[in-house]
């Protein structure tokens, strides 16, 4: 991500480290619609509200951290998707991004469709009541237990991941006297423009079956040939937090080949294609992410296109966004702990959170924004670091924000956009136990995951 020149200096600091620092806002005050959610809003006093309520009385009831969700943001998203998509098309929410069963309820309630990727992903669904027809299952190594219960309870398609499930699913299937749904995902060989641990498409990784030597072609030769399953398309995924739609429209191109290909060699004119997730949120106000009115428009120019060219009808599409419906709708509240200046570096802020919470500044160098919300400043920016209580050097929530300088222990910290991936990647690190997560929606919060306890972490010690 760029930098602009060096700001003014920091508080405690003579001079700025080595490097170059987005200059601090103009007013810290102020909050960025685009990485806070829509009923977020900041009082008079500096108290910042959600769905209605102050964080302050939410940190009262519920502690800190925790993650608070905006639920008529979340079901907003849901609407925007499935209104960019219509229906002629399938929007699949990832639920790897976060997974629960008021998510599930409102999801099924939105009319959107699920995508599961391990067995407690599609339990959580089942009992949540998303019809199976609904739930495509995901995953690289589905067990035989998963995909036995994913074909018994019905879903919509499975989506095949390599030549071994290809048979296992079949078989399963011809078991149970079923004849499943299949998809077949490939590597189209992308090089997404995004971080190294979150590109999918690139021939060098765990995933799908590739492409470019033949080996997809042969999955659909096989698949075809076997009564268990029925091949209806052909998935790709290229990557996560992307703003270009250019590996879209290669990935697509390549995958209509592939269909064209289909028909040449076998007369079948494969009726879907799932062009997977991926689309990136606001992290911070540098970030610009697309609308899904414009991203449908593009993905739906692109296949047609690519069709045409290859003389195919357009097959039915399907995408598969999580993230950018959960990431935006949620927050993670702190409480400020320690302060400690570093002359000549940053200050260092330390919260009641940290890696446990949010792992992925850790493990993707993943930038966040973070705001006072339980009172206002007019203190100048100061040249902050705000990390977790955990014993790691790397437990960092956000690497470079500017703070009031008079930020105090006690005081509240929200980091926006923390929606996908920090609830559901949390851990037990330390024996910390995981936050809460809470429904904020028309001045009313409930918590939809419940805080773990000492109780919890002791009930699973059966030493």
């Amino acid at each position: 991500m760029s930098r602009s020149a060096h700001p003014a200096g920091p508080r405690h600091a003579d001079v700025l480290p080595e490097g170059h620092y987005t200059a601090p806002p103009a007013d810290l005050n102020a909050l960025d619609a685009k990485v806070w959610s829509r009923t977020v809003q900041r009082g008079e006093d500096g108290v910042v509200t959600v769905g209605g309520m102050e964080v302050t009385r939410l940190a009262e009831e519920f502690g800190t951290p925790a993650y608070f969700l905006d639920e008529a943001d979340f079901r907003a998203r849901c609407r925007a998707w499935a209104d960019a998509f219509g229906p002629d098309a399938d929007v699949f929410y990832a639920g790897k991004a976060f997974l629960s069963r008021a998510v599930v309820r409102w999801l099924t309630e939105e009319g959107l469709n699920l995508d599961v990727c391990s067995g407690g992903e599609l339990a959580t669904a089942l009992d949540a009541g998303m019809p199976a027809e609904r739930i495509a299952f995901h995953g690289n190594n589905k067990s035989q237990e998963e995909i036995e219960r994913a074909v018994s309870a019905g879903v919509g398609r499975i989506v095949l991941d390599s030549f071994q499930e290809i048979v296992r699913v079949a078989h399963v299937a011809q078991a149970q006297g079923r004849r499943q749904r299949v998809q077949i995902r490939v590597t189209v060989g992308v090089e997404a423009h995004t971080h190294e641990f979150i590109a999918t498409a690139h021939e060098d990784q765990k995933f799908g079956i590739g492409l470019a030597d033949g080996q997809a072609a042969e999955a659909v030769r096989r698949a075809l040939k076997l009564d268990g399953l029925e091949l209806i398309g052909i998935h790709s995924h290229i990557g996560s937090q992307i703003f270009d739609m250019a590996g879209f429209e290669v990935s697509a191109r390549r995958v209509v080949q592939l269909l064209a290909q289909v028909r040449d060699e076998h007369g079948v004119e494969l009726p879907e294609i799932d062009l997977g997730g991926g689309l990136g949120i606001a992290y911070t106000s540098e970030d610009d992410p697309r609308e899904p009115h414009d991203i449908a428009k593009a993905l739906r120019e692109i296949v047609t296109r690519e069709c045409e060219a290859a003389k195919l009808r357009t097959p039915r599409i399907s995408v598969e966004p999580g993230r950018a419906i959960v990431g935006p709708s949620a927050f993670t509240l702190y409480r400020v702990g320690t302060i400690k200046p570093l002359h000549g570096l940053r200050t260092y802020v330390s919260v009641d959170g940290g890696m446990s919470d949010n792992i992925r500044t850790a493990l993707y160098d993943a930038e966040y924004s973070v705001a006072l919300v339980s009172r206002t400043s007019d203190a100048a920016p100061m040249l902050s670091r705000v990390v977790g209580k955990h014993c790691e050097s790397g437990d960092i929530v956000v690497k470079d924000a500017f703070l009031p300088a008079d930020v105090a222990p006690g005081d509240l910290l929200a980091v926006p956009a923390t929606g996908a991936y920090c609830r559901s990647m949390a851990s037990n690190y330390n024996h910390a136990l995981r936050p809460p997560v809470v429904a904020v929606k028309n001045g009313r919060a409930r918590v939809i995951v419940r805080r773990e306890t000492e109780e919890d972490l002791l009930r699973l010690d059966v030493g």
